[in-house]
């Protein structure tokens, strides 16, 4: 298993959880409404906070990939996220990119200021594992996703959700590797709530441990404030469910997830802290 991930400018240390805050450019965004979509200075202002909160890494997105999204063109998606990523670029903090569309990608590596590129759809879009490749350290989040995201909560099936997770990120983790992408710049995501009811997304969650020995690469796990969160603790609102998202949270990371994707940084950092000072494992024991 890695024990650090290599990121574009960083090689970011993987020996406790990272947090990566939550930047969405997009006016439909299900979780914020579009608050920080109005311009740039309004997103800006909020990765500031993010990170004074205890992000350690920044995810910025220009298309929504939330259940029966509406499509957005290349060109819109590029034109919300590009001034952002500019003046990013001079932070001094990991930059990643929440992506599915190769042109978009390409974009925003020559623009330069991008160290990780989050794919939903595991670098699938025509060319995206090529130009990849010729990054020297770029960082790459493959996802998990049954369907698109239009169709994708249309009655998803598996018979072994945890096993064809595995399978399918160990198939895209070879494409990649065959096309000369070290093994260090890549890191899985099962993606919770990607073609997936509550049952499929309690079985990943109970076995995270399980799919990180299938694959033997670290997990990025992103469950804030998603619809099982709501469907777990009723909570309709979800800019109100950050109380369940924090218990996601935390149980990801006691069961080894490294990066932990979430819109409150701050609940979830405070929180981290907490349990990783009072030494509570998976089983319960306590640190002595």
């Amino acid at each position: 298993m890695n024990t650090h991930w290599q990121s574009g400018r960083f090689n970011i240390d993987l020996s406790q959880p990272k947090i990566m805050g939550i930047v969405n450019l997009t006016p439909d965004s299900f979780s914020d409404g579009g608050a920080y979509s109005q311009n740039a200075r309004t997103a800006l202002n909020h990765a500031e906070r993010l990170l004074q909160e205890g992000a350690d890494i920044l995810d910025i997105g220009g298309e929504s990939t939330r259940p029966g999204a509406d499509y957005v063109l290349p060109e819109t998606e590029w034109a919300r996220v590009a001034p952002v990523l500019k003046e990013l670029a001079s932070w001094n903090v990991p930059v990643s990119l929440d992506t599915r569309r190769t042109a978009v990608m390409k974009r925003a590596l020559e623009q330069g200021g991008v160290d990780i590129i989050n794919d939903v759809s595991a670098l699938s879009d025509d060319g995206a594992v090529e130009l990849l490749a010729q990054q020297p350290a770029t960082g790459i989040c493959l996802m998990h996703m049954q369907g698109l995201p239009a169709t994708m909560q249309n009655n998803p099936q598996y018979q072994d959700v945890v096993v064809e997770v595995a399978r399918y990120l160990n198939g895209r983790t070879a494409v990649c590797t065959a096309a000369g992408i070290a093994r260090e710049r890549i890191i899985l995501d099962p993606g919770f709530g990607f073609g997936k009811n509550l049952q499929h997304n309690t079985a990943l969650m109970r076995h995270l441990r399980s799919l990180m020995q299938q694959t033997g690469l670290p997990l990025l796990i992103g469950v804030s404030r998603k619809r099982m969160i709501g469907e777990l603790t009723g909570e309709a609102d979800a800019a109100a469910r950050i109380h369940g998202s924090v218990a996601a949270a935390l149980a990801a990371a006691a069961r080894g997830a490294q990066i932990l994707r979430v819109h409150d940084v701050k609940a979830t950092a405070d929180a981290v802290k907490v349990w990783q000072a009072l030494g509570v494992f998976e089983d319960g024991e306590q640190a002595v």
